[in-house]
């Protein structure tokens, strides 16, 4: 779909809504007059960071403003979620276009402050504070996060190697409560049952303590 067939669909929205509408006017794509209300339209065959400009930069000629964009084949995944939160945070206005030409208006442009996940919220400060330090880099696409789950396993690997193999006599090492769940789960696979209520090291476990040293060399359990 080119722009210029986003163009008649929406002014004949528009026209059934009492507007009067022109195309190109002052570099807006489509503007609409309906008695003293201005309304702007800028249409783009996908949604971009360039429309959303100039969706922004519209809005210091009014505050009627919309996006225009072919209707996706897929209105409920993630990153269209995530463009419908940044137009209503914005307080730009979204309009999709279907292939039959039909128009429909996601949201308004009225600025709505996206409401606060006070779970996500707590999940978040909680993460951070059980983290012993920073051994990421952000943006990176390496070796695997070190979240605190993963820090807590890589002490239960080391007390496992330092020849601890009791979960009782781990936790007693680390202070890791949750120790016994981390050898049972074996999430990582780093982690072999000797024999019942017994635990050893896998090679991934030995090659884990090798990768995470760096992380390690804060908590050494000796030998």
């Amino acid at each position: 779909m080119k722009e210029t067939e986003l163009y008649q669909p929406v002014k004949n929205h528009l026209e059934k809504l009492g507007f009067l509408v022109r195309a190109e006017v002052r570099n807006c794509d489509l503007t609409a007059t309906r008695g003293k209300e201005l309304l702007i339209v800028e249409l783009k065959t996908r949604f971009n960071l360039d429309l959303v400009l100039q969706g922004i930069d519209r809005q210091r000629i009014c505050s009627n403003v919309f996006l225009a964009v072919p209707r996706p084949d897929n209105m409920g995944t993630r990153r269209w979620r995530g463009i419908v939160r940044l137009c209503r945070a914005l307080g730009l206005g979204l309009m999709t276009v279907s292939s039959r030409g039909l128009v429909d208006v996601v949201c308004d442009p009225v600025a709505q402050t996206p409401r606060r996940d006070s779970g996500a919220h707590k999940l978040l400060l909680r993460e951070i504070a059980a983290r012993s330090g920073d051994y990421n880099t952000g943006g990176s696409s390496g070796r695997p996060l070190v979240t605190a789950y993963r820090e807590q396993a890589l002490l239960v690997a080391q007390a496992v190697d330092a020849g601890l193999q009791r979960p009782r006599d781990i936790v007693a090492a680390t202070g890791i409560a949750r120790a016994p769940s981390i050898l049972q789960k074996n999430y990582y696979r780093w982690f072999e049952r000797a024999e019942r209520g017994h635990y050893r090291l896998s090679d991934l476990g030995r090659q884990a303590l090798k990768e995470y040293a760096d992380v390690l060399n804060i908590n050494n359990i000796k030998k």
